[in-house]
């Protein structure tokens, strides 16, 4: 086969952490190769390691069978390379075509920018994408897919031959997922590579043609899809097989803990009224823009509200701040877990005690030997990889960063949870370890509320579930009532 890229014995290591142990990976020309892997199993470091953002310790690159020495960012893109983070590249206040191409824009004889030939080079671009947008359309006014294609359209206009996408189908509804496979496929047939990088397994069958496996730093086989199976995969980035991909629910379900009536806010949500329970999981499905993230921010504070009741323990509270909601403990795991859940620059301790720092101050100062000895408690409890207490959040991968969050709230040992897409971008181990957590949660008598776009978790952990549309709730289903079918009926207006 035609190689464009080819990794030889690749070795990283941080802060005296083995990141990747002799890696070797290549990709054809022409080809969607799948990586696949565990949160912390190195997939972020190679791929930044091929993009030149970071610097291997050891070993060889070669691209199109030349040996590159000494990456960088401008080098591997001068030579095709282009990666599409999770975390878009994008500056929102400036136009399409100003962001595909900044500080290359064209320019006329008199050194002035030649706009004409910036939107029609953008045009073109796009239009090779299928996508019907005016390039002077500011970035901020685009969807996050539109972002996404834009992102790709950047891409392609460096001349890629090889583009990496990491986690690109995280926050895309079905139909764009739809879209964007016909853009991947489209790139393949016009001879471009990419490397497609994702949690959610089906994918890797609907448009892979080969997958490589991460474990711990290492890379433990890659294989043509049509030789795979979904266990297969589970077993080589596990390794172990998962018997079942949710834990089975034994909590028992007691009293109601919270009652919320007539929550309004307008043009947003309209008269929303329910109960949680002891022990209870509490799902809450819809599609996108029906409403379940303002619903869980209302009521929790961080946004403002038109009207509400609620009662907690059968007594009426009030909530107007995120402040209130953690005195009266309730704990919030926003869904953007960088920009609402963490301080990014700060260490894992710091995170971890930043919601009850009155529990560990002695008289006016901070116990530093009681911080040190529950913020490991808490490491080991929900198994956070990190190399040290003291490690920055930022070097952490999605699925310790999102257990981060996790041991923040059980530090305040709030009663009621509120999980907003906890496992979204959190490979299938980690997942199970969360549902492990939310079980054990439960039967401990504390109460979750759930959100999901993923109806297979919403059935496979949720006790009863809620259906949001247009900002009111169309449908309550008990557990014995669950089945997907259903709840996109619900999710979709049908009564």
């Amino acid at each position: 086969m035609d190689k464009i890229l080819e990794m030889k014995n690749i070795n990283k290591r941080f802060y005296g952490v083995q990141a990747l142990k002799d890696v070797n990976l290549a990709i054809n020309r022409g080809e969607v190769h799948v990586l696949v892997g565990e949160n912390g199993a190195g997939k972020s470091t190679l791929m930044k390691i091929i993009s030149g953002a970071y610097q291997k310790d050891s070993g060889q690159i070669f691209i199109d069978n030349e040996e590159v020495i000494n990456q960088s960012p401008l080098l591997m893109q001068h030579l095709g390379i282009s990666i599409i983070y999770q975390e878009f590249n994008l500056i929102s206040g400036i136009s399409i075509a100003e962001n595909i191409y900044l500080g290359r824009e064209p320019l006329k004889k008199s050194g002035l920018v030649d706009w004409k030939k910036l939107y029609d080079k953008t045009a073109e671009l796009l239009a090779k994408l299928g996508l019907d947008i005016n390039p002077k359309t500011l970035v901020s006014k685009l969807s996050v897919a539109q972002q996404q294609f834009v992102e790709i359209a950047k891409a392609l206009s460096f001349g890629a031959k090889l583009i990496i996408m990491d986690e690109p189908s995280a926050t895309l509804t079905p139909k764009e997922l739809e879209r964007l496979f016909d853009v991947v496929k489209e790139l393949k047939n016009n001879g471009v590579s990419i490397i497609y990088i994702s949690h959610h397994l089906d994918e890797i069958f609907e448009i892979g043609d080969r997958v490589s496996v991460l474990r711990d730093g290492e890379n433990v086989g890659t294989d043509n899809v049509e030789n795979l199976d979904k266990d297969e995969i589970i077993k080589m980035m596990v390794g172990r097989r998962l018997d079942k991909t949710f834990p089975e629910r034994n909590a028992k379900i007691g009293e109601v803990v919270l009652e919320i009536k007539n929550l309004e806010r307008v043009d947003v949500l309209n008269d929303i009224s329910f109960t949680l329970h002891k022990g209870e999981i509490l799902g809450i499905a819809g599609l996108v823009g029906s409403g379940r993230t303002e619903l869980v921010r209302a009521l929790y504070g961080a946004d403002v509200r038109d009207n509400a009741e609620i009662k907690l323990y059968n007594k009426s509270i009030k909530i107007n701040s995120p402040r209130d909601s953690i005195r009266h403990g309730i704990g919030f795991l926003p869904e953007d877990r960088k920009q609402q859940g963490l301080v990014l620059g700060q260490s894992v301790k710091y995170n971890i005690t930043l919601a009850n720092l009155s529990n560990l101050v002695d008289r006016i100062f901070i116990n530093k030997s009681k911080e040190k000895k529950e913020v490991a408690n808490y490491v080991k409890k929900i198994t956070i990889k990190t190399p040290s207490l003291l490690t920055m959040v930022k070097s952490l991968s999605g699925g310790n960063q999102q257990k981060v969050v996790l041991g923040k709230w059980l530090f305040t040992d709030s009663d009621i949870l509120i999980f907003d897409e906890p496992t979204r971008g959190i490979d299938v181990g980690a997942k199970f370890e969360i549902y492990n957590l939310m079980n054990e949660l439960t039967e401990q008598g504390k109460s979750i509320i759930m959100i999901s776009s993923e109806l297979p978790e919403i059935i496979g952990m949720s006790d009863r579930v809620l259906v949001m549309y247009k900002g009111s709730i169309n449908g309550e289903f008990h557990r014995n009532e669950l089945d997907q079918e259903r709840i996109m009926k619900s999710a979709a207006g049908e009564v």
